[in-house]
């Protein structure tokens, strides 16, 4: 049961809307304006119909103030004449949803059993710690313990994992707990600067020494100074700059272009995703570098080898989600089993986006296993399995099979099609028009309009 407050001008729609509320079960409160509704807003609401079109404060402006207040209620958007305009404001300051009337009964049933809580745990800042090494699996187990084994070495270490497992999280964290903390972290990204470059980002330049040069520059090793410069993926550094990273390693000196040696104290921590054994076997990586690099290893399991840390990592994650004062939302029982089941070819960096897609696009408290998308990555063709048409048309078709799914899903119940989809409502209705759908079959259920009686 919910305390649900209707405000709207329309005195019989809001008392069809109230009359069919109180059947189900809710408790309701009605206003007839939107400075009415906010004074009638109490802590014990739980959610807010609203009209979008009101004289003196309009919805728009009334939505703004409720959602200004702290764990305001979910608020439901209701208008006569939507439009992308009055749409996108609406969800952008935070609604739940924005609906077209009329409404039937069973899509009020519907709405108001999805709508969240405001009585759930709510963010606070300490929540965010966006450096964590979430995981108790044994395999991150092991890759925390050697953090704690290297983090005092003066030893190079290299961190070797798949794109997306964390390696700068642990480069990171070998940093913070080792007595250079207090130094500067440098990362450089060895696969991002152009080879041209990339010597002068390291080590420096004098002024003059090319053209370009306007003025000295001190490079990565000088600014890390007795901290720690990070190589990440260094598996892609070029021939002619390993033989030089192989010599500052080895003489514990650099440098700069156009300058003379200078001594660095900087510890080294490098990174890649590539085999490197393969990589010197095929004549792309030096066989001494890698000897040198590989003193200290640390690999990082794949997500899909450690099935245990996936829940984890999503608390984690829709913690660092949620915006502050508000519910951090949760996830249902079968949203986690599809989380678990799926194998994460993007790593934690790919469940970390699922997590903050599912928590922007669904309005819910509860996040299900509907609104967990992990298609799109599953559904990705290869070069080889490309469908033979431009792009417009393959996204339409996608468009149109996705709907079709949804429809079947839901029985032909055009309102949970479109909670499926994360779409409004409306919208679904003109894209079923688009795809000839619009004519299918209606659910089994129809639902009947709650409107005004003009007879």
């Amino acid at each position: 049961m919910a305390n649900v407050l209707i405000i709207d001008d329309d005195a019989a729609l809001r008392e069809g809307l109230a009359e069919t509320l109180t059947d189900l079960g809710h408790d309701v409160r009605v206003a007839a304006s939107g400075r009415l509704g906010l004074a009638a807003l109490a802590d014990d609401v739980d959610a807010v119909l609203l009209d979008l079109n009101m004289p003196g404060m309009d919805g728009i402006e009334v939505l703004r103030r409720i959602r200004s207040i702290e764990a305001p209620p979910a608020v439901v958007v209701l208008t006569a004449f939507a439009s992308a305009e009055n749409t996108i404001e609406a969800m952008r300051l935070g609604a739940y949803d924005h609906l077209t009337k009329p409404i039937g009964r069973d899509e009020l049933k519907l709405l108001v059993q999805h709508l969240p809580s405001r009585r759930q745990p709510v963010f606070t800042p300490t929540t965010r710690s966006i450096d964590a090494l979430i995981g108790s699996s044994e395999g991150m187990r092991r890759v925390q313990k050697q953090i704690g084994l290297a983090a005092d070495s003066q030893s190079t270490v290299l961190i070797l994992g798949e794109t997306g497992t964390g390696k700068e999280l642990v480069a990171r964290a070998l940093h913070v707990h080792s007595e250079r903390k207090d130094e500067p972290f440098i990362a450089v990204n060895c696969a991002a600067i152009p080879e041209d470059l990339l010597e002068s980002e390291l080590f420096g330049h004098v002024k003059g020494s090319f053209t370009g040069a306007t003025s000295d520059r001190t490079g990565a090793f000088r600014d890390a100074g007795n901290g720690t410069l990070f190589l990440d993926e260094i598996g892609d550094m070029p021939l002619a700059m390993q033989a030089k990273i192989l010599r500052v390693l080895q003489e514990r000196a650099i440098t700069p272009v156009g300058g003379k040696p200078i001594r660095t104290t900087a510890r080294v921590v490098a990174a890649t995703h590539r085999d490197l054994p393969k990589l010197v076997a095929d004549g792309a990586f030096r066989e001494d570098l890698y000897y040198r690099l590989n003193v200290v290893p640390v690999a990082i399991p794949p997500l899909r080898e450690r099935p245990d840390d996936i829940h984890p990592l999503a608390q984690h994650f829709l913690a660092l989600s949620a915006l502050p004062g508000q519910p951090i939302k949760q996830l249902g029982p079968a949203a986690i089993d599809k989380l678990i089941r799926y194998d994460w070819p993007g790593n934690v960096r790919q469940l970390r986006n699922v997590i903050e897609r599912a928590c922007v696009l669904t309005r819910s408290h509860g996040i299900e296993a509907d609104d967990v998308d992990t298609d799109s990555a599953e559904s990705v063709p290869t070069s080889g399995a490309l469908p033979e048409s431009d792009l417009p048309t393959a996204v339409a078709r996608l468009e149109e099979a996705m709907i079709r799914k949804a429809l079947e899903a839901s029985g032909g119940n055009r309102s949970e099609a479109a909670r499926r989809l994360n779409i409004n409502r409306q919208l679904l209705y003109t894209k079923m028009q688009r795809y000839g759908l619009a004519e299918s079959e209606p659910s089994e259920n129809p639902t009947p309009p709650v409107r005004k009686d003009d007879g």
